[in-house]
Formats: C-alpha cells, structure tokens, sequence
C-alpha cells in the first residue's frame, strides 16, 4: 500500500493517550503511532500535552478535562476550523470526535471518515443520521450498529493495542477486577455482590465523573466499606497489567449496549478471561468458554467464577494478539481509507451550493 498523508483528530477532553481514564483518546494514540510505524505520514490534532510518533498539531496546550473549562464546544469548533484550513494537505481527515464535523465536511466535499465511538441508541441521532446518510462512518463493533441502520457504514474495526504493551499474568492474586467508571451502566454494585456471593475478594479501579458523583454518593460509596471490597480508584497505563494480570478473572455486568469494552481485550492481553453480561458488544469480543464466560445475571456469574480454571490464560493471551493488535486495527483503517479514496467521494458528497 502506498505512503498516504493522514490526519487524526482527536476529542480534546483527553491528551492523546489520556494520563488516566480515556477510552476514545487512548485508541487515537494506538492507532496514529501504528501508522506511523506502517510508513504513513500521520498528522494529529490534539491537546498540547499529547505524546505521539505523528506530527502534533495542538489546539490547546494540555487537555480540557485539567482546566476548568466552561465551553468545551467552542475548542472543538476551533479545532475543526484549522483541519479545514489544512485540509488539502492530507489525503484523508480520520475524525473520532462524532458527527460534529458532519454540515462542514458536507458542504466542502471533504474526504472524511469517522470512527463512532459512543452509543448510538439515542433518538435524537436518527434524524441526524437520517440527514447525513451519506457521511462514511466505522462501527467499533456490529452490535454497535444496529440502532441506527440508515448510516452509511463502511467498515467495523475492532479497536487493538500494541503487543508489547501488555503482558500475560498468572491471575495469582485471588481477587476478581471491575474497571471503568463508577456509572449506572456499569454496574459495579452487581460485581460487588457477585463477587460477595461468590467469597472472593474484589478489586476496584474505577473514577468517578462530575455526571455521576451524586449516584457514587447515594448508591455506590457505601459498598466500598464491605469487608470484600477494596478500592483503588482511578490508575494509568502502567498499574493496568500488574492490576488485570492478577486478577482471576474481570467483572464485566454491564447494563447498557457497550458499544466495544476496551477492558475486556486489555484483560485478554494480561490472560485473564473475562466474565460478562450478555449485552452489546460482549458476544463480539469474549468466546464462551474459551476466553470467558457471557451470562445473562448475577447467579450465573457467581457459578462461572467457579468454573474459572477451566479457561486457559494462554488462550486468552493468543486471542487478544490474533483480534486485538494495534497493527491489524491500523492496518484495517488504511484499507478503509483506501475504499473511501478510491469511490469517486465528489459523487458521493456534492459541495452543496451556498447563496449568499
């Protein structure tokens, strides 16, 4: 394949990849450093503070999330207003920042593709989507898809990490893991209480939003005083393998379409199976009794826990190299954009007309 010139636009709440918490940020750094490592010319626009193989292009100097910050709209707006006035230095602008980007790229004919990160079953998108029916957009996984049917999908791309980021625990640690947020979709009261059930000790590393600190404080921060609990709370980068990798298996119950689940593959990169609800992405990413166990409530987790050992942590190990590799995600998006720039896109997205 030949060398193309990229871009890479990032949210701006996170730097690129994030200090702590950042799923979508986090997977922008993957992948713009493995096309730079393929041999492609990668610009990122991103927060200042981001550190990257690409060429860096800030909008801001550190990420939004450490400012106070009252507009964060309006950095973005100003982000998409310097890829727009560099846009002819680039044969594609890869946005991860959803539909923003949708009226401008449309009215400029721009060669675009956007890698919806976030759920989708929401009703205020079908008319949006409706609109920009023509916008080429990547699914994280097909269950992701299914609300919103009318989009113009192009591709699914799982999301991958480089090989060498993780490494393969013993799960010697006698305590199952919950990790992401402390939110009502993630239920980490049922993995508290599965856990319970199960006499095992759980361990969690988890942060907790502005947006969710009020459900933390009434539901939640109670729980974390029980005898089998411990919190951590939020860790970066380099506590995730020691933290996964001794784990004996994730907690996964979620109660939401999960679009993808990053922490299912980082547990398979560390050889930990995973055990989860039966929602979204799950069936995707996890293979019943093979890297874990999928389940549809609380009794039957705490049954898949006894059958734990049963899994092969190498299993899991193989399978996240063989699916989740920041090389095969990279190289999966480069055919993307080459399906994208080989279609005439000017029939595709016709400037349309603006009368002043």
């Amino acid at each position: 394949m030949h060398k193309l010139r990229i871009a890479q636009i990032s949210p701006l709440i996170e730097s690129v990849p994030p200090k702590l918490y950042g799923g979508t940020e986090r997977v922008v750094a993957y992948l713009t450093d493995e096309l730079v490592n393929q041999g492609h010319d990668v610009t990122l626009f991103a927060s200042g503070d981001s550190v990257t193989r690409a060429r860096l292009l800030p909008i801001t100097p550190e990420a939004l999330r450490l400012k106070k910050i009252t507009d964060p709209l309006a950095f973005h707006v100003l982000q998409l207003k310097e890829v727009v006035d560099r846009a002819n230095d680039f044969d594609i602008l890869h946005f991860h920042t959803d539909y923003l980007h949708f009226p401008l790229s449309e009215l400029a004919g721009l060669k675009t593709i956007t890698t919806l990160h976030g759920r989708l079953d929401i009703e205020e998108l079908q008319q949006l989507f409706n609109k920009f029916s023509q916008m080429p957009v990547v699914s994280i996984s097909n269950a992701q898809r299914k609300p919103m049917p009318q989009a113009n999908w192009v591709g699914t791309v799982y999301h991958g990490f480089p090989k060498d980021l993780y490494r393969q625990g013993a799960g010697r640690g006698n305590y199952v893991a919950f990790i992401g947020r402390i939110s009502p979709e993630k239920r980490v009261d049922i993995a508290i209480e599965i856990a319970r059930q199960a006499g095992v000790k759980i361990k969690i590393a988890a942060k907790v939003d502005k947006a969710d600190e009020e459900y933390f404080q009434k539901y939640i921060k109670h729980l974390f005083n029980l005898p089998h609990v411990e919190y951590i709370g939020e860790i970066g980068e380099n506590e995730k393998n020691d933290f996964l990798g001794n784990a004996m298996a994730l907690l996964f119950p979620i109660d939401w379409p999960e679009p993808f689940g990053l922490v299912m593959t980082e547990a398979l990169g560390c050889g930990t199976p995973v055990i989860a609800f039966n929602r979204g992405s799950v069936p995707e990413i996890i293979e019943d009794g093979k890297t874990g166990f999928i389940v549809e409530r609380a009794g039957q987790a705490v049954e898949a826990l006894k059958r734990i050992d049963l899994l092969d942590r190498d299993t899991c190990r193989a399978t996240f190299e063989t699916r989740f590799s920041a090389a095969g995600m990279a190289k999966k998006y480069t055919n993307l954009y080459s399906k994208i720039l080989e279609t005439d896109q000017s029939s595709m997205l016709e400037p349309v007309p603006v009368n002043f």
